[in-house]
């Protein structure tokens, strides 16, 4: 029976036992302290060589976006802008371009007036020189008719009368 003795682990007291374990642990931490420096290098390393250019190349990426994109609308602003005043000084010149027109008509027309209005007085005057010339005209005619009217009268009653009178005779 010593055999089965041996087989049952030896009872040891709960301080050995704390002291083991405390052992344990400590070169379990003992063992861990080469792990846990390499991983505070690795986080350091990865905080100097890959973060930190990689967090300036997002800020640097966003900035450009941004900008661009800031850039963008305000050409865009000003490209609205520069049509609104283009669209105004069309508005404007198309303004000046209707009143020059407008008053180069009324001018057209006041010339016209006054040149139908000349023409109208010139053949009045012709006109008025026509009747009076007509008239001057007529009166001498009258005149000379009633100059020669004597005379043709006495020489239609002598055409006349002597025809008459020799019948009678």
């Amino acid at each position: 029976m010593p055999a089965l003795h041996n087989l049952r682990p030896e009872r040891r007291s709960e301080p050995e036992i704390m002291q083991e374990i405390i052992q344990q642990v400590g070169s379990f931490l003992l063992g861990a302290v080469p792990t846990m420096i390499l991983f505070v290098v690795l986080v350091i390393a990865y905080q100097l060589l890959i973060q930190g250019p990689l967090t300036a190349t997002l800020k640097e990426r966003r900035a450009r976006t941004t900008g661009a994109l800031e850039d963008a609308q305000k050409a865009m602003e000003k490209a609205e802008a520069r049509a609104a005043e283009y669209d105004a000084k069309l508005r404007q010149a198309r303004s000046e371009v209707y009143k020059a027109r407008e008053q180069r008509v009324k001018q057209w027309t006041a010339e016209r007036d006054a040149a139908l209005d000349v023409a109208r007085k010139a053949a009045q005057q012709t006109v008025m020189q026509a009747r009076e010339d007509l008239e001057a005209e007529a009166a001498q005619a009258r005149k000379s008719i009633e100059a020669s009217a004597g005379e043709l009268a006495s020489q239609v009653v002598r055409a006349v009368l002597p025809a008459a009178a020799g019948s009678s005779r």
